[in-house]
């Protein structure tokens, strides 16, 4: 009662991929009774302009112009209720520049979904005329690396958590802590 059905909109499986999307392969496990296109629409949708039900801000927008689209799905060889789900998503969608924002978006809450047992994002296809807009570090890496003294090896960040409720103090143990790699 007042759910969506994900697949009458975003399961389009005419759709011709643009140079210009952001192309999305997702390993899907649905929950039983939940059929493949219909667990890789919600993925499609719930990554993009989609919600569990109907809102009043829907005709507010020309969905057609952001939405995601589970255009492809294909099982995977040798596991049962597996399957993979191409997603394209327009650059409309995303702010230029910010990987953040990108990745918020694609791979953001749509993991805790009901409708999926498990979730992987498999592959990413990022078009050069959106991946030119990402600046890098405002010195280069070999300045970030000098700053950091740390070669060799990949650069990666994280969220410390809880995000609220620290003490300066704390907040600092948990930043030094997370950077030690404890």
């Amino acid at each position: 009662a007042g759910v969506k059905d994900y697949k009458l909109t975003y399961y389009t499986p005419e759709y011709e991929t643009k140079d210009t999307d952001i192309l999305a392969a997702f390993r899907v496990s649905p929950q039983p009774g939940v059929p493949p296109e219909e667990a890789g629409a919600a993925v499609a949708a719930e990554s993009s302009t989609g919600t569990w039900t109907t809102v009043w801000t829907d005709g507010l927008t020309s969905l057609d112009r952001y939405k995601g689209r589970c255009y492809h799905i294909e099982p995977v060889a040798g596991e049962d209720s597996q399957w993979i789900c191409y997603v394209a998503y327009p650059l409309d969608l995303f702010e230029e520049g910010s990987v953040t924002n990108m990745f918020t978006s694609i791979v953001g809450n749509v993991f805790g979904f009901k409708a999926l047992r498990a979730l992987r994002l498999e592959d990413l296809r990022i078009p050069p005329t959106y991946s030119k807009t990402f600046q890098g570090p405002p010195h280069g890496i070999q300045v970030e690396r000098d700053k950091l003294n740390k070669y060799g090896r990949p650069l990666l960040g994280c969220t410390i958590k809880p995000k609220l409720g620290l003490s300066a103090k704390n907040y600092g143990r948990a930043c030094y802590e997370c950077l030690r790699g404890g």
